[in-house]
C-alpha cells in the first residue's frame, strides 16, 4: 500500500521524550515493517541529548532552521540542506540553536516506532 499526505494533513505533536520538541509521526512499522518517517521540529535553545540507537540507522535530513548535530565525538554546524546518516550504535545528538524551529525528515530503519 502506497502512502500520501498532503502538507496540511501533518499535524506535529508533543515529542513524547522530550519537551519543546515537535512530532510528527508518518510511518511508523505497522504501516511499513522496514522503516519509520518521522519529522521533528526542535524549538530554539532545546536540544535533543547524546544518545545511541542500538539497532537503527538514522538517516537524517535539515529541512529548515539552524543547529548543530554530535556524531563522531563533536559538535558540528547543521543547516537547512545538510544530510547526516548514523549507524546503529553510534553517539549522536541534536540543538537547534537558531532563531527559528531546526525541522529534521527523519528515517529509521529498521522502525524505531
Amino acid at each position: 500500500m502506497a502512502f500520501f499526505y498532503k502538507k496540511e494533513e501533518i499535524k506535529f505533536e508533543p515529542h513524547p521524550k522530550f519537551g519543546g520538541v515537535g512530532f510528527a509521526l508518518l510511518i511508523d512499522g505497522k504501516k511499513d515493517p522496514r522503516l519509520s518517517v518521522s519529522m521533528l521540529a526542535i524549538e530554539p535553545g532545546v536540544e535533543i541529548p547524546i544518545h545511541t540507537h542500538e539497532t537503527q540507522a538514522d538517516s537524517i535530513y535539515v529541512l529548515e532552521g539552524k543547529g548543530e548535530i554530535y556524531i563522531n565525538g563533536e559538535w558540528q554546524e547543521i543547516d537547512a540542506g545538510d544530510y547526516v546518516l548514523i549507524p546503529p550504535g553510534e553517539k549522536h545528538g541534536v540543538r537547534s540553536t537558531g532563531s527559528i524551529p531546526l525541522k529534521l525528515f527523519i528515517v529509521h530503519t529498521p522502525p524505531l516506532f
